[in-house]
């Protein structure tokens, strides 16, 4: 009797497999989907795609709309989204310091990850203001459309910023937003020269940012802390934007500490 094990494939559950793949036809633009609609993507028959949508249904993943013919998220997404976040590192040592850099600025606090070609919000504390952002935890931005996106990518050279975008042409989110990979480069790299980003009116013309890469403990940037500023703020003078940007360097060290980070010269990185 042979004592290879099995193909890992042949550890690989259909059903299961089926249901995720369900799951992730749900998105920001398409909120609602009907079953027929489901199995024709999927390609399975409708029956297999009812009972899909009925175990998911009893689970709460999905729920019906629409007099029952039409399905959403449910909100065992989000509280599975939820707990996967409060239980990374980054967020646990970082929420307190977001919420001392809300309190000491007034501005609301963002923390983001590289997600492809996103930066992923993971972390928000949002500031008492009249301002309303669009920004949420789970929200994806535009890596190089977005200051907490330059900051993310401050390390790279442009052969690493041509192997993340081969076709070397960038959409365009803004006036402001590079369309090339070699405009993005000269971005980050000012940014990796003062050791923060700061910008105004980069991805929303009316609102500021400032950010500073978080490394961890192999000196690799592994999120971005960030604070959003209402252009009028700006226009008003209420900021003293080098007490501001220092405010969230220091954040941002502190939390690169926490997760074992040390340089003899921070600043210069």
């Amino acid at each position: 009797m042979s004592t290879t094990m099995p193909a890992q494939q042949n550890y690989t559950v259909p059903g299961l497999e089926r249901g995720l793949r369900l799951l992730f036809e749900f998105n920001r633009n398409e909120q609602t989907l009907t079953a027929p609609e489901l199995a024709k993507r999927l390609k399975l028959p409708r029956t297999t795609t009812f009972r899909l949508l009925t175990t998911l249904e009893n689970l709460g993943f999905v729920q019906r709309v629409e007099g029952g013919h039409t399905y959403k998220l449910g909100m065992a997404i989000l509280r599975l989204g939820f707990e996967y976040l409060a239980s990374l590192e980054l967020t646990q040592l970082g929420t307190p310091i977001l919420e001392r850099v809300r309190d000491q600025t007034g501005l609301s606090c963002n923390l983001a990850i590289q997600d492809e070609h996103s930066a992923v919000i993971i972390s928000k504390v949002a500031a008492p203001t009249p301002f309303v952002s669009t920004v949420h935890v789970g929200t994806r931005l535009p890596l190089h459309a977005t200051l907490l996106g330059r900051v993310l990518l401050s390390d790279m050279k442009p052969t690493d910023l041509l192997q993340l975008y081969p076709e070397n042409t960038l959409p365009r989110f803004s006036e402001r937003t590079p369309t090339t990979t070699e405009m993005l480069y000269e971005l980050i790299r000012q940014d990796a020269e003062r050791g923060y980003g700061y910008d105004e009116g980069y991805f929303e013309p009316e609102v500021g940012s400032a950010a500073v890469p978080i490394r961890n403990k192999q000196g690799h940037i592994v999120a971005a802390l960030g604070v959003t500023i209402p252009v009028s703020y700006l226009r008003s003078g209420k900021l003293d934007t080098p007490s501001l940007v220092n405010t969230v360097r220091c954040a941002a060290t502190e939390l690169s500490q926490l997760l074992g980070y040390h340089s003899s010269d921070s600043s210069t990185r």
